[in-house]
């Protein structure tokens, strides 16, 4: 039954199409958008367009800086306090798009602290989630979250330094000093990281939705969209041989370089994706890994469930979130 749809980001390249699709082929949904920037943002004029071409479409915009936890749970209470009421319906999917990245410059820290990267797109998503479980409606729904070939170490072209999970976890929100000036290899690496601590949190997430009776019905998922030929993100907060890369090579190319890489395709195909998986018109039942629209194996340092569980509880603190306080206060491991 139709419910809730949250989309973060909901401006993005691959997210701008996915409302389209759902506000054109799933009409019974209620979408809430979020955007960083409400006001004269070339992309949210975008996302409006779309949607003024849905007169009847039941949507919202919301305005949420990803890298402010007190707004994310501010957020997150305002929705919950709307499906209370009965003013939304109750939640179907979550779909966990933003992400932030900087192959240009260093480190960046959040005003919680934070390094920006992994907070955006790690440390939000998950407080989004874990606050807004206990408003799904009886039916269950879906957990979308985004992932990307990066986290397997060595498989993306952008990767210098492999993205590995340190011992000492606190390290991912509050790394050292950069061992080297090289912002490019960097930035990717601390981009990849926080996509193996996607990965990895999903299926302890999926493990504790399947220990709490009426939680079953929802499934956690993360995919990897594939490389997306004409993503904003390649010109955002990348070095200028990148932008160029992408206009002069990557895009015109797009049709040659799939044979190279089957996961090069467009935003927008990968925005079907999305939307499909977050309806359940794919794949209702599955939970874990896809690339594309297909079921696949993650990285093996994603698999081990002493690490799941470590990431779990550190995520809990990192979100300002007791355990107690969730739909998991009586389910263990």
């Amino acid at each position: 039954m139709p419910g809730t749809i949250i989309i973060t980001a909901a401006n993005s390249s691959l997210a701008i199409p996915a409302v389209q699709h759902l506000l054109t082929d799933y009409p019974g949904y209620t979408a809430v958008l979020t955007v960083r920037n409400m006001g004269s943002d070339v992309n949210t004029q975008k996302l409006r367009a779309i949607i003024a071409k849905h007169p009847n479409a039941k949507t919202s915009i919301h305005e949420l800086d990803l890298a402010d936890l007190s707004a994310v749970h501010d957020f997150a209470s305002n929705i919950a306090d709307g499906i209370r009421r009965g003013s939304l319906p109750p939640l179907a999917s979550l779909i966990c798009n933003a992400f932030h990245w900087n192959l240009s410059g260093g480190k960046e820290t959040t005003k919680d602290g934070y390094e920006k990267s992994f907070q955006v797109n790690h440390v939000t998503h998950a407080t989004l989630v874990l606050r807004l479980l206990h408003s799904f409606g009886p039916d269950g729904g879906r957990i979308v979250l985004l992932s990307s070939d990066a986290h397997w170490p060595g498989k993306n072209g952008l990767e210098k330094y492999p993205p590995t999970i340190p011992d000492n976890l606190q390290l991912l929100v509050t790394p050292g000093p950069d061992e080297t000036s090289d912002n490019l290899g960097r930035g990717f690496q601390r981009y990849a990281v926080s996509k193996v601590a996607v990965v990895t949190w999903m299926y302890a997430l999926n493990r504790y939705l399947e220990k709490v009776p009426n939680l079953r019905n929802i499934t956690a998922v993360a995919i990897n969209p594939g490389n997306l030929s004409d993503s904003r993100a390649l010109r955002t907060n990348t070095p200028t041989m990148l932008v160029w890369m992408s206009r002069l090579v990557i895009q015109p190319l797009r049709p040659l370089l799939r044979f190279m890489d089957p996961t090069m395709r467009t935003a927008a195909e990968a925005g079907f994706d999305v939307i499909d998986l977050a309806t359940r018109a794919a794949y209702p039942q599955e939970r874990g890994y896809f690339t594309l629209l297909k079921p696949d194996v993650s990285a093996p340092d994603t698999l081990v469930e002493e690490s799941q569980q470590r990431l779990w509880e550190r995520t809990m603190q990192w979100a300002k979130i007791r355990q107690e306080d969730t739909v998991f206060k009586k389910a263990s491991l």
